[in-house]
């Protein structure tokens, strides 16, 4: 039988607070621990104005999960908030026994160091848990000179956040100098991807909606898909052809959640980059979860900070399956472009297929282009812009037919042949 972790959940519920919100993140956060290993012993809540700024709870409280941990045998403490240094280690030496304590931050980034597999992903866990674990690893039980195992203690870095603080500046410029050789890569995968003319779908979500599912049934690229948070660190691109013959790229990218540390955006930012780069965005919406909406509303605000927001959007409510649960929680616009799903058992992926298409092929045309040898430099244009179906190379001209959007159509109109019965132009306001 697994041996879960067993710890103590503590939320503070602020005047701040809609109804429901604290309850509904605690619950989220138990989730997290679930996906990390754990299994909730006890939660508790405290109600106060504002987080306490020495030990976030009270004085009676701290001293309630001291007994608590004390008399259980409990060796984890996880707080529903972002802590800093101070509160830690003021909240330890308020407990009466060895304990760890980690905040909601610290307890995703074990998760994202569970299950970082390439080389970028450990990179950029590492680097997240320097610049925000290091600092907060000082109170008793986990000094950086003696981590210990279990939840909070592991990852990529585990063997360098032992190192000397002295040497921790040293290893996060390393870092940083690595993962920049990797986005420059990544930077060259995407030029190629440009000239190709593909058009690039990304995937986003919250954590969990089903996005490597929707990815698996689609194209068969055998990602682990679990019922867990963050099952998925690494974004997955598959070519998948639709019904029209046109190829085009899908991403899976890494799940959004609510409080999402700004440190572990910056740090994931050439990941995340893949939807910023991306010509259409599926938002993937779990339809069957109470908090859809607040979810959404999370991932719209996500991709707005990361400058991915105003682009082609196709909303799938995916896990239409499970019917039973009821949709009545669903506000859905129905001005936006949006489809229902179960990428688990199939169904509506036909309609999302076609919808696809058309967001695809919307604007788009193909047309021939005569290009002097003088202008060259043209056809490289196009092989950024445009989807090239052919390449002539004549001893004065390069003639090219490629599927184009408008945008390539209009800029490149002086070399394009007309269609029969389309009005040309230029000679009209010549003559």
């Amino acid at each position: 039988m697994e041996d879960f972790e067993r710890a103590v959940l503590v939320a503070v519920n602020t005047d701040k607070m809609k109804d429901g919100e604290c309850e509904t993140s605690l619950a989220e956060l138990e989730r997290l621990l679930d996906t990390a290993g754990g299994s909730v012993f006890a939660k508790l809540v405290q109600s106060l104005d504002a987080p306490n700024h020495r030990t976030c709870i009270g004085s009676g409280k701290l001293e309630e999960l001291s007994d608590l941990c004390k008399n259980n045998g409990i060796k984890l403490v996880i707080f529903d908030l972002e802590l800093s240094p101070m509160q830690i280690r003021n909240i330890e030496d308020g407990i009466d026994c060895d304990v760890r304590v980690l905040d909601r931050s610290m307890l995703i980034l074990d998760i994202f160091a569970l299950h970082a597999s390439s080389r970028e992903g450990k990179l950029q866990v590492e680097l997240a848990q320097l610049k925000y674990t290091a600092p907060r690893l000082a109170g008793k039980g986990i000094e950086l000179s003696r981590l210990g195992g279990g939840i909070g203690t592991r990852g990529p870095g585990e063997s360098k956040l032992e190192t000397d603080r002295r040497h921790l500046k040293r290893r996060e410029e390393q870092l940083l100098a690595e993962l920049e050789d990797l986005d420059r890569g990544r930077a060259t995968q995407r030029k190629a991807r440009e000239r190709s003319g593909i058009t690039k779908v990304s995937i986003v979500g919250y954590t969990n909606a089903g996005k490597s599912t929707l990815l698996n049934r689609l194209t068969d690229a055998g990602i682990l898909a679990e019922d867990k948070l963050f099952a998925t660190l690494d974004p997955t691109t598959r070519k998948f052809t639709l019904p029209c013959g046109v190829e085009i790229l899908l991403t899976d990218t890494v799940g959004f959640i609510r409080n999402l540390p700004h440190h572990l955006i910056k740090a994931f930012k050439s990941t995340l980059d893949e939807a910023v780069y991306s010509d259409i965005i599926l938002i993937l919406i779990d339809a069957s979860d109470p908090e859809a909406m607040n979810q959404l509303a999370v991932t719209e605000g996500l991709l707005s900070e990361l400058g991915a927001s105003g682009k082609p959007t196709l909303y799938v409510y995916n896990k239409c399956d499970r019917a039973e649960l009821g949709f009545g929680h669903l506000a859905i616009d129905p001005s936006k472009n949006s489809v229902a799903v179960s990428a688990l058992t199939g169904e509506g992926l036909d309609e999302l297929i076609s919808k696809l298409e058309v967001m695809v092929q919307d604007g788009k045309s193909d047309e021939t282009f005569i290009i002097p040898n003088s202008d060259a430099g043209i056809v490289n244009r196009l092989y950024a812009s445009a989807e090239i179906i052919d390449i002539d190379y004549g001893s004065e001209a390069v003639t090219v037919r490629a599927t184009v959007d408008a945008k390539t159509k209009g800029q490149y109109d002086r070399y394009r042949v007309k269609k029969e019965g389309e009005q040309n132009g230029e000679e009209d306001e010549e003559y």
